[in-house]
């Protein structure tokens, strides 16, 4: 009784999707669920609605309630639009940066996103194509924004696809405007209150101008140029995993100085598709073996891997037998910000005001690393729009000099506010 009840309930949901404001292949698609004898992908795609949850939207692509398409994506947008003109409301002008993945559909969404935000009076700069997730942020800072919007699923499968926003300081949206903006998703009954009718005046493109500032500024980080010009014939093999950082991480490789970098060309085609792996995601070995293979073809010194979206990096270095070896989240955080922190030691940086975060599940040694150097060491909720909350209350007050999680991400830098690979 309880299975008729669903299918009936979610025949009667479909059915709308029938409707008027469905386009046709939508039409056609929920059609051929409805039509078929086996139901399962029609409750799965209709017995609830995909929600809009503090980290965003991620899920399942496909027509349907509960898949990302045009008008669960279209749902939030519109949401997200009527609460930014709620709370921005004394502004003259409200402005937001869109970005996307290499993800089946990413451009097609981020494009949708854009022409809502602009039907809404809302100004956009919209990436000419794919770039990292760390780029969307430090864009929303670059220009001002009031929030932003990531269409990405970082690495998941390649079925998925997801929906990250982000508020003025470039950071993923947290406490208040996170259940107010769900509370302003929700409010969308119909996809006869989304304004889909872009106004192409309020949409700017963006895209080589933003890299090379981004890329700038990346260079800047760095703290021992003259070790770079001794080692820049470093043998560095990387791997974007078909992802966002195919052009411009080799770039900031270069940027920085270092000339001998190695690709994995079967992985340096960007692709939803994900042809050459399992699972896209730097932290399982498997997505990492084309790149150790190159390496040992070619006796490289380092392997480098970023996921899809370019926030999350993998890395493979020689253990003291020659063997090639994947360094897990905990390494990484613990090298990096052992590095940071010594050597703004060695250059006389260190004031006594300087400040470091990792997640509550990230190694404790990082504490006892803050600890021998005097450096003030902050505990945060898993996750990095957490740990921007932490730089966000320290700015102008502390100096940040690091953070980062046990899953693979790490952010040196301030005008970033999301774990950057």
């Amino acid at each position: 009784m309880e299975n008729e009840q669903l299918l009936k309930e979610v025949t009667a949901k479909a059915q709308v999707w029938l409707g008027d404001g469905y386009d046709e292949e939508t039409r056609t698609e929920v059609k051929r669920m409805l039509d078929a004898d086996d139901k399962t992908e029609l409750i799965e795609s209709f017995y609830k609605d995909l929600e809009f949850g503090t980290g965003g939207l991620r899920g399942i692509m496909g027509a349907g309630s509960n898949r990302m398409n045009i008008y669960t994506v279209g749902a939030a947008t519109q949401g997200l639009a009527n609460y930014l003109k709620e709370a921005f409301k004394d502004l003259p002008e409200i402005s937001v940066a869109v970005g996307h993945d290499v993800r089946n559909n990413s451009r097609k969404f981020a494009e949708i996103v854009a022409d809502i935000f602009s039907a809404n009076g809302i100004k956009v700069y919209l990436f000419d194509s794919f770039r990292p997730t760390p780029e969307l942020s430090f864009a929303i800072r670059h220009f001002g924004c009031q929030s932003g919007v990531n269409i990405t699923a970082s690495h998941n499968p390649k079925i998925y696809n997801g929906y990250k926003a982000y508020w003025e300081d470039g950071a993923q949206i947290i406490a208040p405007h996170d259940v107010n903006i769900i509370d302003h998703v929700n409010r969308i009954k119909s996809v006869k209150d989304i304004k889909f009718e872009g106004d192409k005046s309020k949409i700017q493109i963006i895209g080589a101008d933003v890299d090379k500032v981004y890329l700038e500024k990346i260079k800047g980080l760095s703290l021992s140029p003259d070790v770079i010009e001794r080692h820049k014939d470093l043998k560095i093999v990387y791997t974007p995993i078909h992802g966002t950082g195919v052009e411009l991480i080799p770039d900031s490789l270069r940027n920085f100085g270092f000339t001998n970098i190695i690709h994995v060309p079967e992985q340096d085609v960007p692709s939803g598709e994900f042809p050459t792996v399992e699972s896209p995601n730097p932290e399982v070995p498997s997505a990492m073996a084309m790149a150790i293979a190159k390496a040992k073809e070619v006796n490289a010194d380092i392997v480098m891997a970023s996921d899809p979206d370019a926030d999350r990096i993998g890395c493979v270095i020689r253990d003291n037998s020659g063997e090639y070896v994947l360094l897990n989240g905990n390494q990484i955080v613990m090298i990096l910000l052992n590095y940071i922190i010594t050597r703004n030691k060695e250059l006389g940086l260190l004031k006594g005001n300087e400040f470091a975060v990792k997640t509550i599940v990230t190694t404790e040694t990082i504490k006892a690393i803050c600890d021998a150097m005097g450096v003030r060491l902050y505990d945060c909720y898993t996750g990095f729009k957490w740990i921007a909350a932490v730089m966000r209350d320290n700015e102008d007050v502390l100096r940040y000099l690091g953070g980062g999680e046990e899953s693979y991400g790490f952010l040196a830098e301030t005008f970033v506010r999301d774990k950057d690979a």
